[in-house]
């Protein structure tokens, strides 16, 4: 049997299927649960990658996944490939979509989640701090979906410093507000727009929302005074993605 490896893990398996499908080379081992049944697409990928599954018990799985929840699938893979700002903000497209800047989000689930809506909503990439913030986890990758393999994303030291280089670069900033903002539909999210998402809790800092040249909030009906963040980012690309399509029309 291969050793566990020092690289990162990715389990689950449709994560496990888009390391495999968009980054072969990293994957180093691929472990599957002992008498676990076939997966066709699983398979497939591991097929074109050129590798054969190992087979570990369901405690290793469980030990190598520290309580995540793997499916049977588990990858050692090679460290994640964070783009640079520069390469996150060069244009990959003649309409590209938002950009996707979150402020101190810690919940791997949310960081997961969001990735999710933003690679399926067309998205031009992310971008979130290095420090007090979630990055790509193993969790991560698997509450995308494999999502992570997809959408350029980048980490910066200094946000502010970051949203600044947005800016310079011809970005509209719109920062995500409790209330007090304009109602999504009112802004044009159409083309070089980074929707900014605040942490869990708190919402943006203010260091963060004197950078932003719009605010926005998400109109509720109800007693809830607010979305979870996951929630409030996919709604906000939704609407960009539906003036994108109304303008390509």
């Amino acid at each position: 049997m291969s050793p566990a490896g020092s690289g990162r893990r990715v389990y689950g398996t449709h994560a496990v299927g888009e390391v495999l499908r968009a980054r072969p080379r990293d994957v180093q081992v691929v472990f599957v649960a002992e008498g676990r049944k076939p997966d066709a697409a699983l398979d497939e990928a591991l097929s074109r990658a050129s590798l054969e599954a190992e087979p570990r018990t369901p405690a290793d799985l469980d030990r190598l996944a520290e309580g995540g929840r793997h499916q049977g699938v588990l990858a050692i893979v090679g460290a994640y490939p964070y783009q640079t700002l520069d390469e996150v903000l060069a244009p990959t497209a003649a309409v590209p979509g938002p950009l996707v800047v979150l402020d101190q989000v810690q919940d791997p689930r949310n960081l997961g989640a969001i990735v999710r809506s933003a690679y399926a909503l067309g998205s031009a990439g992310l971008v979130l701090p290095e420090r007090r913030a979630a990055g790509v986890t193993g969790a991560v990758v698997r509450t995308s979906a494999g999502a992570t393999e997809h959408l350029p994303i980048c980490r910066v030291v200094n946000l502010v410093r970051a949203l600044g280089a947005m800016r310079a670069a011809g970005w509209w900033l719109v920062g995500a507000a409790g209330e007090g903002g304009q109602p999504p539909e009112a802004l044009d999210l159409a083309d070089r727009v980074a929707v900014v998402v605040g942490s869990e809790g708190k919402g943006l800092r203010p260091s963060t929302t004197k950078q932003c040249d719009f605010r926005v909030s998400i109109p509720m009906a109800g007693d809830l005074d607010s979305l979870n963040v996951s929630v409030a980012a996919g709604i906000l690309l939704a609407e960009a993605a539906r003036q994108r399509r109304r303008r390509n029309d």
